[in-house]
């Protein structure tokens, strides 16, 4: 709520100055001070008037001040330093503004313009790794944010159902195994994660051969042109460890709206229309000498990106490059194609979370027009793409202009790696010279996410049962998995994009310091003194509107236990202005630090004992005292949500 009293706040200011100097003041900047004891708002603004009426800044300060203090919603205004005012605001007021807005949020306003978020995109040729959880969590905490900021939002998952991996899986079936359609049929359950072990085991025999290494290409030539049995093999490969994958994702309560195939850009024709509008662009050439002859090439040193090396789109034997192929599913993406999928219902759609899949065959009526254009795409990949997504910037402008190269944003993100302890956890060898442990998917080293999501729950199972071994299995077993998914979504957003995470499950876990548990274990303990005040016969809604009475508020927020409660209070309305920034500067590891200092904020003014709503010494304290920990336990819920985080009944 404080961007919208801000706005306001910022309207009386200028109106105010435009009386006291007869200037008018494009912006008004409000900071934050270094401590509540100097204010709750600062203004530099007397500096920027000060060039324009000629006179000192703490002389246009000193007047100022009594004037701004009358504003509605302010208390008092006072000078600082050179030339600064601070604002002093109406906490009584603005705490039952605060109050409303958390209790009885306003309706969403919403934004024009569609924004596609891709995530995932896991290649459907094994089990879904600790990497791949990464790039799902920032990508649906990102979704979430930019929801909460009344974006319409579609999150997109491609699926790379005709590339080299699921080739080289394909190679391993036909070459190594011997085994038909039917052999792979009868694999029971985890295909992923048998896959897993045969994708290590195909690239060691590539290496026992170089000339192994032509079926690959062979194969995916067959997978590509979608016929005969190769094909069919790739296919049901790939479509069945994508619902792996979806399985896995849906633990973390990561979800999609449509799935797009590789194999339905090219049945569509997507590459082929691309390639001619960038041909009749010119934005590419054929090389005629050099190391790309017969090739097709971007010239990324007259596009986005320059000074690059000129990117090949077009390969000598005819293939198109994944980066090709990026350029004409980003214009369709930003409604610049002019050619659509077909679509149809997924078998994992449900009422509740619709899913829908590119087809080439069956259409189903009824699916959202996703081919209707966005004005913003965002594309989770690693930094290790970062080159490749600017090329399919470069790419997009040649043929789409600059405003449709700046609606494409990638949101890049380093890799995970094991701390030693978490890697001997999980059976893996350490080098204990190491800093830490690396994974390669390519050996069959690495954490498979579901491994990783069951030993989080079983640690936190264990842990549960040695607090509380009375506890029912069931009960026990649903805390354990919300626990494991906090502790997993938390850490993986803790930490700014651009740094490599090193993942430890007892960091991870731990109920202090900057963790998930650490946040909802304050909401469960917030939300069972809300029931041990009501289990001794208090009302607690009565209670709670007992507390909005201004001359109980006024005389309490004054005291320095009102003081304590106000800087939470100042914390929880800045939420809005933290998803703000975290969606500006495409960050979500803004929204873990400021869930954690809200939670901090409430920890330090609830475990003074002198602040007990049980053993309040009179009905005012406990009504003013309630009002605090319901506002945190509906507001911190309501942010935990925004990262995906669960909040248990119990911890």
């Amino acid at each position: 709520m404080i961007l919208a009293f801000q706005s306001d706040l910022a309207g009386r200011i200028r109106q105010t100055v435009a009386e006291a100097f007869g200037v008018t003041l494009d912006e008004i900047l409000v900071q934050t001070t270094p401590k509540l004891d100097l204010g709750d708002m600062a203004l530099p603004l007397a500096f920027d008037l000060a060039k324009k009426v000629g006179r000192k800044p703490r002389d246009i300060a000193q007047e100022l001040a009594p004037r701004l203090g009358n504003i509605d919603g302010i208390d008092h205004a006072e000078v600082a330093g050179g030339g600064f005012i601070n604002l002093f605001l109406d906490r009584s007021a603005f705490t039952a503004s605060v109050s409303s807005f958390i209790l009885s949020p306003p309706a969403k306003v919403l934004r024009d313009g569609r924004v596609i978020v891709e995530h995932t995109s896991i290649n459907p040729n094994k089990a879904a790794h600790i990497g791949h959880v990464r790039n799902s969590i920032l990508g649906d905490t990102f979704v979430r944010l930019l929801q909460a900021r009344g974006h319409e939002v579609l999150t997109q998952n491609y699926i790379d159902d005709t590339g080299v991996q699921v080739a080289d899986v394909i190679v391993g079936f036909e070459q190594l195994e011997k085994k038909s359609l039917a052999d792979i049929q009868a694999i029971p359950d985890r295909l992923d994660y048998y896959c897993w072990d045969l994708y290590a085991r195909v690239f060691e025999w590539y290496g026992g051969d170089k000339e192994r290494k032509a079926l690959q290409v062979g194969t995916l030539h067959a997978i590509e042109k979608h016929e005969g049995p190769t094909a069919e093999l790739g296919a049901y490969v790939a479509a069945r460890i994508v619902r792996a994958h979806i399985a896995t994702m849906a633990r973390l309560d990561i979800g999609y709206d449509l799935l797009v195939r590789e194999s339905d850009i090219l049945q569509q024709h997507f590459w082929a229309r691309a390639f001619e509008l960038l041909k009749e662009k010119k934005a590419i050439e054929f090389e005629e000498e050099g190391k790309a002859k017969g090739c097709w090439v971007l010239r990324m040193d007259e596009a986005e990106g320059g000074g690059e090396e000129n990117k090949i789109i077009v390969r000598s034997n005819g293939t198109v490059t994944y980066t090709g192929k990026d350029i004409a599913y980003q214009l369709w993406k930003l409604g610049k194609l002019g050619l659509d999928f077909r679509y149809r219902r997924h078998e994992d759609s449900t009422t509740a979370r619709p899913l829908w899949s590119s087809t080439g065959d069956h259409v189903d009526e009824g699916a959202p027009p996703f081919g209707a254009g966005a004005s913003l795409v965002f594309n989770v990949i690693d930094v290790g793409q970062s080159y490749p997504q600017r090329v399919v910037k470069a790419g997009v402008e040649a043929l789409a202009g600059r405003e449709a190269a700046e609606g494409t944003r990638h949101l890049g993100y380093e890799k995970v790696v094991l701390s030693k302890a978490t890697a001997r956890e999980l059976g893996y060898e350490v080098d204990e010279d190491a800093g830490a442990v690396k994974v390669s998917g390519r050996r069959g080293l690495g954490v498979k996410a579901d491994d990783l999501l069951d030993a989080l729950e079983a640690k936190a199972s264990n842990e549960i049962a040695t607090r509380d071994p009375e506890r029912s299995l069931a009960d026990r077993t649903k805390a354990a998995h919300d626990i494991a998914v906090g502790a997993l979504r938390y850490f993986m957003l803790r930490f700014s994009r651009n740094r490599i995470i090193t993942f430890d499950m007892e960091e991870a876990l731990a109920f202090t310091g900057e963790t998930g548990p650490y946040i909802q274990n304050s909401v469960v303990r917030a939300r069972s003194i809300l029931a041990k005040v009501a289990s001794e016969g208090h009302d607690v809604e009565a209670l709670l509107k007992r507390a909005h009475e201004r001359s109980l508020l006024d005389p309490w927020l004054a005291t320095a236990e009102g003081g304590s409660a106000w800087s939470l209070f100042l914390a929880m309305a800045r939420t809005d202005e933290a998803i703000e920034t975290a969606v500006r500067t495409e960050e979500p590891s803004v929204m873990t630090r400021h869930a954690f200092q809200i939670a901090q904020a409430f920890h330090g003014y609830y475990q003074n004992p002198a602040h007990s709503v049980v053993r309040a010494e009179s009905e005012d304290l406990r009504a003013v005292r309630v009002l605090v920990v319901q506002l945190f336990v509906r507001h911190t819920t309501d942010i935990a949500g925004l990262l995906g985080i669960p909040i248990p009944d119990r911890m």
